[in-house]
């Protein structure tokens, strides 16, 4: 049987998905638009909360509009429904929609938007490009009563500790004995003050998130039958994980860059513009690094991970000759910035269809399919749209 959801719940599910923490500093996230009481029953994702996508919202009914893009990235002085951003809100707040954001924060992790758009355009193997560091761990070991362990166990895996992967309450358990002199002002569970002890003991070892710190170490208190528990926390080395920013992967079989660049047109929904390239487009390619939306800061990264070919959006002029002059440069295809992270919606879409049906949510879910890519023409010089154009010779007439 299925139960409500509140606006609250959801934004607090989808936070379980695409952390806080994993977002760039300052970017503008999280639940913009709503009551936090009120009741989600349709939802809609989107990469711009703009108004042609607010219109959709309402004939789609929603209760919740989930956008990539944020709505307040910049600062803005007023939100008179005559300005663009006022009058998304107010529509949003007139239709009782709410607006949810997941920007950076769904970049970089699994089923995140690079890796979406990967999986879109054929690619495998997939790495990040540029891997973050993993959430940081601790580990906390602890001595406790023989007949207490599993319940110090529990009180602990409440609190956060013992999750790895998949599974949660993972501990390790060693029996010895431990031995101790109460002082005279001590108040023991076990013996008398100013005499030694021996007592049948269980070391217990789990690992927590470093952000749970605390509130594991109020569960160990409040739950160890120890007036004084003897405790060591230790802060665990740092690691690569699995997510990170933009991929690196593989074509099943190399292709042309030619072919690969209507592979790549096609694989993504339709714009005005299509697929910017440079290269020598009979040059083969198999291995590919993306960035889905703005991928200029991960030039570099690109050219030294040793791809056949950078797949992004919104190079500018000066980066991309620059790239291009280096020896062996990888050849570069600019992409839309819309239809680049349009990829992720269906993926958003699943993940938290997910999510909602465990925690037994009735939710219904669709994705817009709006173009809101900003440029909605393009007039061709010289040459016939899809024509190659012969690149400049160093030395002019």
């Amino acid at each position: 049987m299925t139960s409500p959801a509140t606006l609250n719940d959801v934004a607090t599910g989808i936070q379980d998905v695409y952390p806080p923490r994993w977002a760039d500093e300052g970017d503008a996230i999280g639940l913009i638009v709503g009551e936090p009481e009120s009741r989600v029953e349709r939802a809609l994702f989107a990469v711009d909360p703009v108004s042609a996508v607010v219109e959709e919202a309402i004939a789609y009914d929603a209760d919740l509009l989930i956008a990539h893009h944020p709505l307040l990235y910049r600062a803005v002085t007023s939100v008179a429904a005559d300005r663009p951003k006022g009058r998304v809100i107010h529509e949003l707040i007139r239709h009782g929609i709410g607006l949810y954001v997941a920007h950076t924060n769904a970049d970089s992790p699994a089923r995140g938007v690079s890796e979406s758009m990967a999986f879109a355009l054929g690619l495998s193997t997939l790495r990040p490009l540029v891997a973050h560091q993993a959430d940081p761990l601790d580990k906390i070991v602890t001595f406790v009563p023989r007949d207490d362990a599993q319940r110090v166990v529990d009180a602990l895996a409440n609190a956060g500790a013992g999750a790895i992967g998949d599974y949660d309450r993972c501990a390790y358990l060693s029996d010895g004995r431990g031995t101790f002199r109460p002082g005279e002002r001590a108040d023991p569970t076990v013996g008398r003050p100013g005499q030694v002890e021996q007592v049948d003991e269980t070391r217990v070892e789990m690992v927590l998130p470093r952000a749970r710190r605390e509130a594991v170490l109020q569960a160990l208190r409040s739950s160890h039958p120890y007036e004084e528990p003897a405790f060591d926390l230790l802060e665990l080395a740092g690691w690569d994980a699995d997510r990170g920013a933009g991929r690196l992967g593989e074509l099943a079989q190399p292709v042309t860059l030619r072919d690969f660049a209507h592979q790549v047109a096609d694989a993504l929904p339709a714009t005005a513009v299509g697929a910017r390239v440079s290269g020598d487009l009979d040059r083969l390619v198999r291995r590919v690094a993306v960035v889905a939306g703005a991928g200029d800061f991960l030039l570099d990264e690109a050219r030294s991970s040793g791809v056949d070919v950078y797949v992004t959006s919104d190079l500018r002029h000066h980066p991309a000759s620059e790239f291009r002059e280096y020896d062996g440069a990888p050849a570069l295809i600019d992409v839309p910035h819309w239809a680049a992270e349009w990829t992720w919606l269906p993926a958003a879409r699943h993940t938290l269809n997910e999510s909602w049906a465990a925690q037994d949510w009735s939710i219904t879910s669709g994705v817009s399919r709006i173009c809101t890519d900003p440029w909605n023409y393009r007039a061709a010089s010289g040459a016939a749209p899809g024509k190659a154009i012969l690149p400049m010779t160093r030395s002019l007439p």
